[in-house]
């Protein structure tokens, strides 16, 4: 399926950014959902750019978005910390009556950014049908969320699409990510770079891949249920830092062991990419 209007909430986030990119790389103008306060880049001049707040939307929203025929949906506030309650006290509610509004007004086609840590602390590999144990509430925000669009469907029907995202790393991450505050001991000049034994394993996906994914899914023009948008390979912490830094041609070493394993993390976390594969191979 050809992507005709597309909608993207978060567009100047970390993965918004990336998707829109990906858009522009399909020839595809994309409407830009920004928060209020944004400042858009110049090169965005050419895309039609709506300002939303998702704590206080406007009225016809879905108009405003030139009724879209899909939402690629990235926007969600109070991050990086994971752990306020914002999540579910504000954020949850006014997400579900937006995009509930929006399906009501005619959105058919919805593809939401979830998360891998609506998984909670389990360990190894982890595919779409195991149950939920999310641990902070961020991750029970996005998992009621995808609850409550669920059963909305039942009395609306509309296409969703649940991508849970796993972790991302590359242009426009956060500063304190791992990449970066390597990056920064580099610049400094630092022999040595402190980190944990980094025998622990996780499920990293470059960012302009992920937003491939995404795009993609938006494409197949239907709804794909709960997806891992993710590599499917496990990679060790150490592993990955040193890669970074062969691949750079950098002589700083990676000090391990300086700090401790985090204990509410699981040792072994990764996602298992086979429905990822099998929606992206479908006619």
């Amino acid at each position: 399926m050809s992507l005709a209007r597309v909608a993207v909430s978060g567009a100047n986030g970390f993965v918004g950014r990336h998707v829109v990119a990906e858009l522009e790389r399909r020839d595809i103008s994309p409407v830009l959902w920004v928060r209020p306060s944004s400042v858009v880049p110049a090169k965005w001049q050419c895309h039609k750019v709506v300002r939303i707040d998702v704590l206080e939307p406007p009225a016809k929203t879905f108009e405003r978005l030139g009724c879209p025929d899909v939402l690629i949906h990235l926007a969600w506030g109070g991050l990086p910390n994971h752990k306020s309650l914002h999540h579910f006290e504000q954020e949850l509610p006014a997400q579900y009556r937006l995009l509930k509004q929006l399906v009501e007004d005619g959105l058919p086609n919805l593809v939401v950014s979830g998360s891998c840590l609506e998984y909670g602390a389990q360990s190894g590999s982890l595919s779409e049908s195991l149950e939920t144990r999310p641990s902070d509430p961020y991750g029970l925000a996005k998992d009621t969320l995808r609850q409550q669009l669920q059963y909305l469907q039942q009395q609306t029907p509309f296409a969703l699409t649940w991508a849970r995202v796993f972790y991302l790393h590359g242009e426009g991450q956060s500063p304190n990510s791992l990449l970066p505050q390597l990056r920064r001991a580099v610049a400094a000049g630092d022999a040595l770079f402190p980190m944990s034994g980094g025998e622990q394993l996780r499920d990293y996906l470059p960012v302009d891949e992920a937003a491939r994914y995404l795009v993609r899914l938006a494409a197949t023009g239907r709804g794909n249920g709960i997806v891992n948008v993710c590599s499917g390979r496990p990679v060790s912490v150490r592993g990955l830092v040193e890669g970074w830094i062969a691949r750079n041609g950098w002589s700083i070493r990676p000090d391990l062991g300086r700090y401790p394993y985090a204990s509410h993390e699981p040792m072994a976390f990764w996602g298992d990419a086979g429905k990822l594969n099998d929606c992206l191979t479908e006619p």
